[in-house]
């Protein structure tokens, strides 16, 4: 896998980047956690299409702006072990790195500016609010609130020559496959049968380090003296 460089680094966010899912922490606080959980593991084991329930969990919950605050900080309190110094190193090598979520995009766009990721290089869902805050819905145009869109995500961003790799936890996220990307599970947070099958690589986690040795090359590896010391 490692013998030639990725050029871009494409990171899942819930139970990837940080420990938890976004939405089922929305629910336990608007306290239907009972009747949306069991939704979203089905989404994420390819039991359901996604679109088939991210509209009813949205409308169920009626997050806040001031929800999704909270749930901004939750994001970096529950923070996956060495994913700001993998980043870093990503980055110090010159690889462009993405946030690709069927996320909400004001807490994840938080979560990208802890970790030093560029505004333009976070790929989320818009939540449109009242001028009091209140949910007004969510931007149905995107394809990211439906099965394949990280695909679709991936293959507009994808430039002629690039190498490009994603790394999440997911079924959604080995669509990214269907466009050319090398997709490596992580199994650190959630351990799914069907991503440890068909993913190229898995790591095993609980942290991210192991990315490092999986995806860089001999030449990356020696670029920096403990490089995989994170």
């Amino acid at each position: 896998m490692n013998t030639r460089p990725f050029d871009q680094v494409f990171f899942d966010c819930d139970s990837t980047l940080t420990r938890i899912e976004g939405i089922d922490e929305l629910a336990r606080r608007a306290n239907v956690a009972d009747q949306l959980i069991p939704l979203t593991t089905a989404a994420m084991n390819g039991e359901m299409p996604l679109e088939e329930v991210y509209s009813r969990r949205l409308q169920i919950i009626q997050p806040t702006r001031q929800d999704l605050q909270w749930l901004a900080q939750r994001y970096q309190d529950e923070i996956v072990d060495d994913a700001v110094a993998v980043v870093s190193r990503l980055q110090q090598l010159g690889k462009k790195i993405h946030i690709i979520s069927g996320g909400l995009r004001l807490p994840i766009l938080e979560l990208g500016q802890f970790l030093g990721i560029n505004q333009e290089n976070i790929h989320a869902v818009d939540i449109n609010f009242d001028d009091t805050g209140h949910y007004q819905g969510f931007d149905c145009s995107t394809p990211l609130a439906c099965n394949g869109g990280k695909a679709k995500i991936c293959a507009a961003l994808e430039k002629a020559g690039d190498r490009n790799v994603l790394i999440g936890d997911g079924v959604t996220d080995l669509e990214a496959q269907d466009v050319g990307v090398v997709v490596i599970g992580f199994g650190g947070v959630a351990r799914r049968d069907e991503v440890i099958k068909r993913s190229a690589a898995y790591i095993e986690g609980p942290g991210l380090s192991g990315l490092l040795d999986i995806m860089l090359t001999v030449e990356e590896k020696s670029q920096t003296p403990g490089f995989l010391k994170v």
